[in-house]
């Protein structure tokens, strides 16, 4: 057994080794598997997890291979099991790290992973690292999914949401998002059979999150001018690919390959507010249906006399102008009434139900369906008739259609009584036990883990000169990047603007809570120490502390 005082030695020794490590040009091989790899500070370190592996303080039993190891989140470190120790040292001897100058982006540590126990106990935090390949921000290129993307001035994707893409909730068994998607595909399975008896909706739920801008805006006829293509609201590789932001990024090339009638489930990405119902990775699935003259109006009388298109028609609010006002109204009685159905499949019986004129980009007309859940109406979905112009583009212009999209988080919060979106990523056996069910459709009710205090600290500063060049949405990702999971919630609680000067300042009130231990305000001091720093040295701003 390794003496306390020599790890703690090789602790410090290895917290210098790591400072000098981030500012050299570094092999990305996320696995080392010898300590003569890499440059001369880099073995030293590599030394130094292996000691550490041959030395083990705990009582758990050493794996035969590292890779097979309960893994130890890295977030934006791209350097592999070599800083896994480190993650689980105490805080305290990481303070030469974190009272140097602020991290390039690339190499910003995510401060949350950081454990004042160590051992069992850190194994079963909130986890984001995962099993596909590691996704690397280097200096000219983003690499994800074992593919290589150039970076250029829209690069603005974060390391902790990077190390997010692949873990596909969704497709994880038992996991309560893949308890969503299955009970809404078995509805869909049943409900809606074709004339051989298999199922009318295909499902796709493993396509890649890294898309092009034009599938995931241009494809949709959403205006290059439109705010929701905005850097700030967006994950960007590049000018030309980003992380999807919904998953009708997918619409036209499954309706270009002949579907008719599909599910599409997948995790998206978007920079947002941050509270216990917004996360920058979330779920979604969605439905599509076209349909012939034929099939529309096959079961109206005199059908044959109908037609889907009228010439020289008006765009209306209740129309577009390519479709007759019958095709419409068909269509979106067989929307409505289908995701009527979903719904009381979801809820029960005696669910109300509302629906609410609204505008996509992409459908027309546009509807948003509202339950009535504890006494308030609740958003579950949008939904509408798909744009002509869209299916024309992708070969099925003879037809019409309706499409629709729903979040599996929202849901899943709803009906299994889960009050925090940040639980969906824990590796947590209290939290997973709760959703292993034999049947997908056994109700669960979830059982609060122990709440534990949270920990409320201010941050004011004066924004750039001009203010200009300050997003919000830059902020709320900074603190992610470094406070990580830790973070529950951000508010702007205040803001000021000097009578004299014009200068303008913000006051943002962080909230940090451990799902899992209560945390001391000295360890979240640091964390919110560096927030500091790094928000001056960052986005231009000048604190007020």
């Amino acid at each position: 057994m390794i003496s306390r005082y020599k790890l703690q030695f090789f602790l410090v020794r290895a917290v210098d080794v790591l400072n000098a490590v981030f500012h050299l040009e570094m092999s990305h091989d996320p696995f080392p598997t010898a300590p003569e790899e890499g440059e001369a500070a880099s073995k030293d370190l590599v030394r130094f997890y292996w000691s550490c592996q041959e030395h083990q303080f705990d009582s758990e039993e050493r794996p035969s291979d590292p890779r097979s190891a309960d893994p130890t989140p890295l977030c934006c470190l791209p350097h592999g099991p070599i800083s896994m120790r480190l993650l689980n040292s105490p805080v305290s001897l990481l303070l030469p790290l974190l009272h140097g100058p602020p991290l390039p982006v690339r190499h910003r540590w995510c401060l949350s992973t950081l454990s004042p126990n160590g051992g069992a106990a850190s194994r079963r935090r909130l986890s984001t690292d995962g099993r596909a390949p590691q996704a690397l921000i280097g200096r000219d290129s983003v690499e994800v999914l074992g593919h290589s993307y150039s970076r250029d001035d829209f690069t603005n994707v974060a390391p902790s949401v990077l190390a997010k893409v692949g873990r596909n909730l969704h497709n994880q068994p038992q996991h309560p998002l893949w308890l969503m998607k299955e009970r809404i595909k078995a509805h869909f399975y049943s409900a809606y059979v074709g004339r051989s008896g298999n199922p009318l909706f295909s499902v796709h739920d493993n396509l890649s999150p890294v898309v092009t801008v034009e599938q995931n805006f241009d494809s949709l006829l959403i205006p290059p001018n439109h705010p929701s293509r905005k850097r700030g609201d967006n994950y960007y590789l590049n000018r030309r690919t980003m992380l999807r932001a919904h998953t009708s990024a997918h619409q036209r090339e499954l309706v270009s390959s002949g579907l008719d009638a599909f599910l599409l489930a997948g995790d998206v990405y978007r920079r947002d507010e941050i509270d216990a119902s917004h996360y920058p990775v979330f779920h979604q699935m969605e439905g599509v249906r076209l349909f012939s003259n034929h099939q529309l109006f096959s079961g109206v009388q005199h059908g044959e006399e109908l037609s889907l298109f009228e010439a020289g028609g008006r765009r209306s609010p209740q129309k577009q102008e390519t479709h007759s006002l019958e095709a419409v109204k068909l269509l979106v009685f067989n929307l409505k009434t289908t995701l009527a159905r979903l719904v009381t499949h979801l809820f029960g019986p005696d669910v109300e139900v509302r629906w609410v004129d609204c505008y996509f980009p992409f459908t027309h007309p546009s509807f948003e369906l509202e339950v009535r859940f504890q006494g308030d109406w609740m958003e579950v979905l949008g939904c509408g008739v798909m744009e002509q112009e869209l299916l024309s583009s992708a070969g099925a212009g003879g037809k019409v259609g309706w499409a629709f999209g729903l979040g599996l988080e929202r849901l899943a919060m709803v009906l299994y009584g889960i009050p925090d979106i940040r639980l969906f990523w824990s590796r947590d056996e209290r939290f997973l036990g709760q959703f292993r069910v034999e049947e997908v459709h056994q109700p669960v009710c979830f059982q609060p883990l122990s709440k534990y205090p949270p920990l409320l600290n201010d941050i004011s500063f004066w924004l750039p000169e001009g203010g200009g060049d300050f997003n919000e949405n830059d902020f709320y990702e900074l603190v992610r990047s470094i406070g990580g999971d830790l973070v529950e919630k951000v508010s702007l609680v205040d803001q000021f603007t000097h009578p004299k000067t014009g200068r303008r300042s913000q006051c943002y009130s962080i909230i940090y809570r451990h799902m899992e231990r209560t945390l001391t305000q000295q360890e979240v001091r640091l964390v919110h120490e560096q927030i500091e720093r790094t928000a001056e040295a960052e986005l231009g701003v000048q604190g007020r502390y």
